[in-house]
């Protein structure tokens, strides 16, 4: 008579086993890498469209805050110089040149963003009752572009009072 334990270790796997193996398990290691793959393109993605709505509602928050006479600069690093003054010449992200409303283009880490202030009445922003300012970012999503865009009113303190 012949043992169980004999039996088993005189049998072993065919070659043809071995092969549908190798092949399943190669299926599953490349299944998991087009998986990993495809979630760092999402979240690279997912990332940059955080970064173009972070940026716009910065900017809104910058104009809302800083005095009425300054409305029309940007300090965009926060050291206390201005860097950019809103134009209203057709340059510079500007869309028209004289249509009245200011605007300034700035671009870091794949996002385009534009902000425009446009008053209530043609003049001066100074002497107008309130202004409406605008963010919009825009960044590359695949093979197309992407925007977000926001928007605010604010008053002018020299008729409203201030706050």
């Amino acid at each position: 008579m012949t043992s169980t334990a004999s039996i088993i270790a005189t049998e072993g796997a065919t070659f043809s086993e071995v092969l549908v193996a190798l092949a399943l398990t190669l299926i599953g290691v490349v299944g998991a890498m087009g998986a990993f793959q495809a979630a760092s393109r999402g979240i690279s993605q997912g990332s940059l469209a955080t970064r173009a709505l972070a940026m716009a509602e910065s900017r809104l928050e910058a104009k809302r805050s800083i005095s009425w006479e300054l409305i029309l600069m940007d300090d965009l690093n926060h050291d206390g110089n201005m860097e950019i003054s809103m134009r209203d010449d057709g340059s510079g992200g500007d869309r028209g040149a004289g249509d009245g409303v200011f605007s300034a283009l700035w671009e870091q880490d794949g996002v385009s963003l534009t902000w425009t202030v446009s008053p209530n009445r043609p003049g001066s922003v100074l002497a107008s009752g309130f202004v409406i300012i605008e963010a919009k970012a825009s960044y590359q999503w695949g093979e197309g572009r992407r925007e977000v865009r926001l928007a605010t009113v604010r008053a002018n303190p020299n008729f409203v009072g201030s706050y």
